[in-house]
């Protein structure tokens, strides 16, 4: 029986193996293929989040209720219903016949995950094109926005997605529930208002660079690397020259006109700043945001929906892109390498009972 265990163990194991190069290899053939995909691959897909909440108060309530309190409750709804619809009709005739309804607002959300490329910037954008062209007077757009920031030329362009909702004369609210740091803060201060939940981490108005030095590691070893430049500052750092103070001098002469660069942009959008109070690289917590003015209010961005659903129409609309066979066997080959790996601990955790 030992042997039997053993024998099985060792399957099981290289099974795990296999699945795990499979992973490997779907995850190379996925990321080749997403670079190459065109930007138009995907679709749109827009959920009514009405519909959605009164669904989910509904099943609630027939769980909870009493049926005679929950036939009262109908009845009582119904009753408000017509009455409204007769009022509404009422008006109409008081009005004339051309007299319209009045019509609901509309919020419609979007979310941004950003990365340290602004990966997610490419789906905002097909987002924010399907969206503007529905947005009437008194409708606003709601981006969740969470992300600690990174590249200054990724964030800038998707900075520039948000500022076409604005060109539009659309009202922009962001919410931020997590964080909204640097390149996200960015974005943030694009928008009309700017909500955050009490500990989101917002700020960070600085610019930031790093790279390790491997010179003297090549010079130990007697290893030479030779770097060929046309122009004084092609390349003022390197990782593995040997980098001089000059050099040194001049990218961080770059990191201040950057800074400066971004400093401009939020005190532009949110001239009510004291840019020498809060662009100095410091972050601050939501409560602590609203005080110096990097934000307007303290609501998460559930509460901010929530108060909107009795009296706006409102949409989540989001851009879903197109899998291909080598992210779909990459998906499922992850999928089945955590299931094998999820038996495996059980079984282990079975015979330890049993010991």
């Amino acid at each position: 029986m030992e042997f039997l265990y053993d024998f099985g163990l060792f399957l099981a194991q290289a099974i795990t193996l296999v699945i795990a190069i499979l992973v490997v290899v779907g995850g190379v053939f996925a990321l080749g293929s997403r670079q190459k995909k065109a930007e138009h691959e995907g679709h749109i897909e827009i959920r009514n989040l009405n519909e959605k909440y009164k669904q989910i108060d509904e099943t609630i309530r027939h769980v909870i209720t009493d049926d005679d309190t929950l036939k009262i409750d109908q009845k009582a709804e119904k009753k408000a219903e017509k009455a409204k619809a007769k009022a509404a009709k009422k008006q109409r005739k008081k009005g004339g016949d051309e007299a319209e309804e009045p019509t609901r607002h509309r919020l419609f959300i979007l979310a941004f995950d950003g990365d340290l490329k602004a990966s997610a910037t490419e789906n905002l954008r097909e987002e924010i094109s399907a969206v503007l062209p529905q947005v009437g007077e008194g409708d606003e757009v709601l981006v969740k926005l969470e992300s600690p920031g990174g590249l200054v030329h990724g964030y800038g362009l998707a900075a520039s997605q948000l500022s076409r909702i604005r060109d539009a004369g659309a009202t922009l609210t962001v919410a931020v529930d997590k964080v909204a740091a640097s390149g996200g803060y960015m974005m943030a201060c694009v928008a009309s208002r700017i909500i955050s939940a009490p500990f989101a981490v917002i700020g960070s108005i600085g610019v930031l660079a790093q790279l390790p030095n491997f010179h003297r590691l090549l010079k130990k070893h007697d290893i030479d690397f030779e770097l060929l430049t046309a122009g004084e500052y092609k390349r003022t750092l390197t990782i593995f020259g040997e980098n001089t103070d000059k050099g040194r001098e001049k990218f961080v002469e770059e990191l201040e006109k950057t800074h400066e660069l971004f400093k401009h942009f939020v005190s532009t959008n949110r001239p009510q700043l004291d840019m020498a109070e809060v662009a100095t690289g410091e972050v601050w917590y939501g409560q602590q945001a609203v005080e110096n003015g990097l934000v307007d209010d303290i609501q998460t961005s559930d509460t901010f929906v929530q108060s909107r659903l009795a009296d706006w129409d409102v949409y989540e609309v989001r851009f879903v892109h197109k899998k291909n066979w080598q992210e779909k066997l990459g998906m499922a080959a992850e999928g089945t390498l955590e299931r094998s790996f999820l038996k495996l601990w059980q079984h282990s955790r079975g015979n330890n009972t049993h010991s």
